[in-house]
């Protein structure tokens, strides 16, 4: 998804491969009215841009004192750099403000339109606009991660010799998606998405001051709550969806944007969960409850209220992962596998896509047979090791690859089981005060019924109460 638009006028800077008038959105001066008009049918979020580091919401560690990214658009330290980050945290913004701060043109590119021509067209203006008279320029490319390598590589010079300083974003991990050579050429620096603060924020802003909605409206606390949940941290939804909003009722004469216009504006009803409240904690146990009781539509459901209100997906997927252990277990060893490598697949391709590895992950763990055997055994043996029941280990099981181990009984009398042919044989593990202890009691379901036809079989062998070659 694109970070903003690409008409580098709304930046007060120049589009590629010809002149054209500025405009005043970050503070450059206009030569007529165009420009004004040009930034007055922007869109809402575009309006809202901020026009200085102060106006920036969220990304405080990347904008604090002495923090790269500050020093950057300060222009204290010019250098190339790759924003990485969800849509909708700023990227374009920051872009646009190391232009201005550093007093460079500013040029943009979409990775999703543009080649190699429109890349080398850029980088030739730059050139003649740097000789000619010293003006410098900043190369937005947004999306870079679409850019094929040779396009990448077309930057490199460029960049080596500055004769552009590259601002690029992108909302995948650059060191997958981009050439070793950019990167070694520029700071990589990853924004975070908004939390709710931020947006909730950046939309009372835009109800009140000029360049938004003027105070026309009033903005209903429900109304603002969903605009909220439905960013998902992305400033440019909550303010896409206000807009939206606000036409619907300055059409309908209203003067107060409710929940039910923007329900019907986004076409999306209001999920009711609070991240922070009950709803967060009633929710969460009802899915896991669904999973351990096996209703998978249930999960689904549970599921999908979570994932609709911008639940954390990582918060989901360690649940899922938690419980694979927890109420499946050994009846099926494959759920483990399963719940790890969504939460994986979540944390490497985000969201909305990781929906579906959740979703996956739920459907195996809900319909897997289920054991807490797992769970049982590793708390039984804690309660013994707290209790004091944690003696000497047995000599012969003791660590003998060190000088005078020997002298001490240590591994002396130990017994290879690989040296039979079943791989068991006779020999005590545990210490004396625990031989005979019974932790782990296999369930009569899924893989668990084979293993709980097994375990006494080797019980018995091991504790020398049948023979080594059974």
């Amino acid at each position: 998804m694109s970070d903003g638009l690409f008409d580098s006028d709304l930046f007060g800077g120049q589009s590629p491969g010809g002149d054209s008038s500025e405009t005043d959105l970050f503070g450059a001066e206009v030569d007529d009215r165009a420009g004004e008009r040009l930034a007055e049918n922007a869109p809402l979020p575009v309006r809202m841009r901020p026009r200085s580091l102060d106006e920036v919401v969220g990304q405080d560690e990347l904008l604090g004192p002495g923090a790269p990214l500050r020093r950057l658009v300060e222009g204290a330290a010019p250098a190339s750099v790759l924003l990485h980050g969800p849509p909708g945290t700023g990227k374009t913004t920051l872009a646009g403000l190391v232009s201005r701060a550093t007093g460079r043109r500013f040029a943009a590119l979409s990775a999703l339109s543009s080649g190699v021509k429109e890349v080398r067209a850029v980088i030739e203006e730059a050139r003649r606009r740097l000789g000619r008279s010293g003006e410098a320029t900043v190369l937005f490319i947004d999306e870079v991660h679409r850019f094929s390598k040779t396009q990448q590589d077309a930057l490199l010079g460029a960049v080596e010799d500055r004769t552009v300083l590259l601002v690029a974003a992108t909302t995948e991990n650059p060191f997958f998606s981009v050439v070793s050579p950019l990167l070694s050429r520029s700071l990589v620096l990853q924004l975070r998405s908004l939390d709710d603060a931020d947006v909730r924020e950046l939309v009372r802003r835009a109800m009140t001051e000029e360049r938004g909605l003027r105070g026309a409206f009033r903005l209903a606390e429900d109304a603002e709550a969903h605009l909220v949940a439905l960013a998902g941290g992305d400033a440019r939804r909550a303010l896409t969806a206000l807009e939206a909003a606000a036409e619907a009722a300055g059409s309908t004469g209203a003067e107060v944007i409710d929940l039910a216009t923007v329900e019907a504006t986004v076409d999306k009803a209001a999920v009711r969960y609070d991240r922070d409240g009950d709803q967060h904690y009633d929710v969460v146990s009802a899915f896991i409850k669904s999973i351990r009781g096996s209703d998978v539509d249930a999960a689904l459901h549970y599921l999908a209220r979570m994932v609709e209100a911008g639940e954390d997906p990582r918060f989901i997927a360690r649940r899922l992962v938690v419980h694979a252990s927890e109420d499946v277990g050994m009846a099926d060893p494959t759920a483990l596998q399963t719940a790890v490598a969504a939460s994986q697949a979540v944390q490497f391709i985000g969201m909305p896509e990781g929906r579906l590895t959740l979703a996956q992950a739920t459907v195996h763990l809900a319909t897997a047979p289920k054991s807490n055997a797992v769970i049982t055994a590793v708390d039984a043996a804690l309660d013994d090791v707290r209790a004091g029941k944690a003696g000497a280990v047995p000599a012969h099981l003791r660590d003998g690859h060190y000088a005078g181990a020997s002298r001490l009984g240590n591994a002396q009398g130990y017994r290879y089981p690989h040296s039979r042919p079943e791989g068991v044989l006779a020999q005590q593990y545990p210490p004396d005060e625990l031989v005979g202890r019974n932790y782990y009691e296999p369930s009569g379901r899924g893989t668990e019924r084979a293993l709980g036809e097994r375990l006494p079989k080797l019980r018995d062998i091991v504790r020398g109460q049948a023979s080594d070659t059974e």
